[in-house]
């Protein structure tokens, strides 16, 4: 088995699960300015959560929709799904909204997939949550098979308009070092979440703990050649000092709610804004602060990918512009992290580069 290196440095990318305070027009127009600006910074990518009624907890059920018109307004940004929920969607329609999506942006698609969702959401669509990995399985051979340019279900019916590679620029979700395997398998892209789940008794594992290992096995699980992918999503947001302050006293009631599920509620209340940003692996500050919080999080070490966001801060969307900026103009620098044309293009070309073999 070969020993797969990730390629240095890490590119940095934009993340947004569309939360604002605010209706949704506007939060899809805070979207789309929040995807030009990552582009216009130095950005590799942009990616955009999926999620279905729940408007508190994501805002938006139509990723290639969204992603469609900030096709229009960029040009070289990957535009990304992170993730589509496969069990729920029907596969052979993602594949056509994905492979239509990847023609108008001129090859600029990346897809993110997972077995998961809030459980109320699939009752909805006729399905049962309990059955979501055995669907899950069943729904990426379709959308695979489709997006290959295979017979689709058995039959000579093929994807139109044919999906260029599209079916090697995917990414799984996981939380497990089974579902790191399984990826890794497959030769797909891992996606690692910061809102990794803790074990029961275990709140104050750092995430890297969490997250190396099923790193280490993706890497193991990667057949010979197959390129090596790797993207942690981060909440970060960077300020200015004069705005210091008020953002982190925006951000107390948030983050409370946020550590509430990973702590429980008792001892959330009990926690000051520090121990709010630590257990929720919240990067929150100045440029200094954030680059020395971010230098310790040792699953950027082997990520390929860095994709930022401002969840569960909820700053003001004027706030998460001047963010999106320093990250890239600032802090990305100081990491070692890649921005900029060249970024995008390396992004673009991942799913080509055969992984360079470690050398002793």
């Amino acid at each position: 088995m070969t020993d797969h290196e990730q390629p240095a440095p890490a590119r940095t990318g934009f993340f947004t699960r569309i939360l604002e305070d605010a209706p949704a027009a506007d939060r899809y127009r805070f979207a789309l300015e929040q995807i030009e600006t990552a582009e216009r910074f130095g950005h590799a990518s942009a990616w955009v959560a999926q999620h279905h009624f729940h408007e508190h907890e994501g805002g938006l059920p139509s990723p290639f929709v969204l992603l469609a018109a900030a096709a229009s307004r960029t040009s070289t940004i990957a535009l990304a799904t992170g993730v589509v929920t496969l069990p729920i969607d029907d596969p052979l329609r993602a594949a056509e909204d994905a492979s239509v999506l990847d023609a108008i942006s001129g090859g600029r698609m990346q897809l993110g997939v997972a077995a998961g969702g809030t459980p109320s959401s699939f009752p909805p669509f006729g399905r049962d949550a309990a059955d979501r990995r055995a669907v899950f399985a069943d729904h990426l051979g379709v959308f695979t098979d489709a997006l290959a340019g295979r017979g689709i279900r058995g039959t000579d019916a093929t994807l139109y308009p044919p999906a260029d590679g599209l079916v090697d620029r995917l990414w799984e979700g996981t939380f497990s070092v089974g579902g790191g395997t399984r990826a890794g398998a497959a030769g797909h892209g891992l996606m690692l979440s910061r809102s990794q789940p803790r074990p029961d008794g275990t709140p104050d594992l750092l995430l890297h703990d969490l997250q190396l290992p099923i790193v280490d096995a993706y890497r193991a699980a990667l057949p010979d050649g197959a390129p090596y992918r790797v993207l942690a999503s981060r909440s970060a947001v960077v300020v200015d000092e004069s705005d210091r302050t008020r953002v982190l006293e925006e951000a107390e009631p948030h983050l409370r709610r946020f550590a509430a599920t990973i702590v429980g509620p008792d001892r959330a209340a009990e926690l000051d804004l520090d121990g709010l940003v630590r257990v929720t692996d919240t990067h929150v500050g100045t440029v200094d602060e954030v680059v020395a919080s971010l230098a310790r999080d040792e699953t950027l070490t082997v990520a390929t990918d860095v994709t930022f966001q401002v969840h569960s801060v909820e700053p003001r969307h004027e706030t998460t512009l001047r963010s999106i900026e320093l990250l890239a103009t600032e802090v990305a620098p100081r990491l070692g992290l890649a921005t900029g044309p060249d970024a995008a293009a390396a992004l673009r070309d991942a799913h080509r580069t055969r992984t360079p073999e470690r050398t002793a």
